[in-house]
């Protein structure tokens, strides 16, 4: 700096009960020595003030005891200081001397009297009371910790059971490369019968409350999985052996081994912020996609009940033998799409849900 010159800032000051505020007028201050002796507070900086770029400095005797801590923050126009008072009484004045010192004066902005102070104690003390009173009304779930725990055992097994059907399915796929696409039904069938038969427990734990999602998204995604699977797959030999079970099959269980670590690291109150952003962003192209592969699905498996009367309604006489159970299936394909409407529409809302909140935490 050009000039070595010791100023004295202008200072405003505000009090509440249980503290004191400062607020220095120095732009842009550095080098701060802010320190507390002797119920004295010595302030020295370099910044630009009244006086231009220089070294300012003061010293404040306060009227009644203070606590040693100061706590302050240095901003590009100002210097904020709070000293804690040792007892929270309102103080007549700032200084122990009765004539103020010419560089303060009250800060008009922060600036209470004592009946305002007093009402502001009174509100936050209210506020208190209250928030101890709506917490005591609240009572707390003895069987949480249970419950946490059965949710995190369900999730790792599903976890467990998808990842074994994905990493097997991958292996195949790099050793065999498209002669895999054939027997992927006789080589993940009972880990997949296994993992959705289990999956009807989340329709359940809605309708029981163990968890807030909604009981229709479930269910609309539990039972149209195992429509294809225990139905179109397992019922029909001929489509065991097609390459469109690979597909299906491989998109579900990438889907699962996101989903379900997400919901294990719940249960225990953590979070991981990419498995957070990959759960609630890989849906995107996944689900559409794992859809259509279950139309397929259903398309190439109408022939073969066509063919082989399987599930077909009997009538009578007069109208035929019997009602193929492929015109079920062209209603279900209709259903499914709408399914698939709803669904990604409730995904949409919760992934907006979940990051809009993220931004305001951040903020």
């Amino acid at each position: 700096m050009s000039n070595t010159q010791t100023l004295t800032p202008h200072v405003y000051w505000a009090q509440r009960h249980g503290d004191v505020q400062l607020r220095v007028d120095l732009c842009d201050a550095e080098n701060l020595d802010i320190s507390l002796q002797e119920n004295t507070l010595h302030f020295k900086a370099q910044g630009h003030g009244a006086k231009g770029d220089n070294e300012y400095q003061f010293t404040l005797e306060f009227l009644e005891p203070v606590l040693p801590k100061v706590l302050h923050k240095s901003t590009q126009r100002q210097v904020n200081i709070k000293v804690l008072k040792k007892e929270e009484v309102w103080w007549s004045r700032l200084t122990r001397q009765e004539k103020k010192p010419l560089f303060l004066a009250p800060d008009f902005d922060r600036w209470q009297d004592e009946s305002d102070a007093e009402k502001e104690l009174h509100e936050k003390e209210e506020k208190r009371i209250n928030k101890i009173s709506v917490e005591s009304r609240i009572r707390k779930d003895p069987y949480l910790g249970l419950k946490k725990g059965y949710l995190f055992m369900y999730n790792l097994v599903q976890f467990l059971g998808f990842s074994w059907i994905f990493v097997n399915m991958t292996v195949r796929l790099f050793i065999l490369g498209q002669d895999s696409f054939y027997d992927t039904f006789h080589t993940t069938a009972d880990m997949m019968y296994f993992c959705q038969m289990m999956a009807v427990i989340e329709i359940i734990n809605p309708l029981l409350g163990l968890v807030k999602t909604g009981f229709f998204p479930a269910m609309l995604q539990v039972t149209g999985r195992n429509v294809i699977l225990f139905v179109i797959l397992g019922s029909l030999e001929q489509m065991q052996s097609k390459s469109v079970v690979f597909f299906v099959f491989y998109l579900w269980s990438t889907i699962e081994i996101f989903r379900y670590p997400f919901y294990m690291l719940a249960c225990i109150d953590t979070e991981w912020k990419l498995l957070t952003w990959v759960r609630y962003t890989i849906w995107i192209p996944l689900y559409p996609m794992g859809v259509v592969a279950e139309a397929v699905a259903v398309i190439q498996a109408m022939p073969i009940f066509d063919e082989t009367r399987l599930y077909s309604l009997p009538l009578p006489k007069a109208l035929g033998q019997s009602l193929s159970f492929s015109y079920t299936l062209q209603v279900y394909l209709i259903i499914m799409f709408l399914g698939l409407f709803v669904n990604f529409r409730h995904l949409y809302k919760q992934r907006k849900r979940r990051f809009r909140s993220r931004k305001r935490k951040a903020i």
